[in-house]
């Protein structure tokens, strides 16, 4: 398994460095910071491919927030997406409080749907979302996303949270494994 992990990371085209990746964060931060400035948002990091994102966003934030997270997932350290399966729901009582959720990419949207569906039927005044990336699908996507970093063409990523069959999340810069 290591082999096939250093045979990705050394093929990999990188199509963001880590100061365009910052870069993006900070213009995410401000949009944030302006929109929720009197919201007192819940934020709910949808782990495991969040966990980067999110750590690096909120420590950018100037906002009163409090934190919590949140786990569904379609790929279970898988190259291909299935079923929503729910790992973990917030502890944090949702009702009535403004949420943004964030998440390293918007691929196909199915999650976000679900993680936001949730959230509005737990009673959720108000459900924004902020990915770092939003994957060119083509296509119109079931969701949509109210804070975006950075467009990235439809490949397999990793880097900034996202993993390769649960390695490479730590990957410095956004990078697609050759074709």
């Amino acid at each position: 398994m290591l082999n096939e992990i250093k045979n990705i990371q050394e093929t990999a085209d990188l199509l963001y460095n880590e100061q365009q990746v910052e870069a993006a964060l900070d213009k995410m931060a401000k949009q944030i910071n302006e929109l929720l400035a009197d919201l007192n948002p819940l934020i709910l990091c949808v782990i495991n491919g969040g966990i980067v994102v999110a750590g690096k966003l909120i420590t950018r934030l100037t906002i009163p927030l409090t934190l919590d997270a949140i786990n569904a997932t379609r790929y279970q350290n898988n190259t291909l997406g299935g079923n929503v399966e729910w790992l973990l729901k917030p502890k944090t009582p949702i009702k009535n409080r403004n949420l943004l959720i964030i998440d390293d990419i918007l691929d196909e949207g199915l999650t976000l749907l679900a993680i936001k569906d949730y959230c509005l039927e737990q009673g959720a005044a108000s459900v924004y979302s902020a990915v770092l990336l939003d994957k060119n699908l083509g296509r119109v996507k079931p969701v949509s996303v109210d804070f975006i970093g950075l467009e990235v063409e439809n490949r397999y990523l990793f880097g900034y949270g996202m993993d390769y069959k649960g390695y490479l999340r730590n990957a410095p810069g956004i990078y697609a494994c050759k074709e």
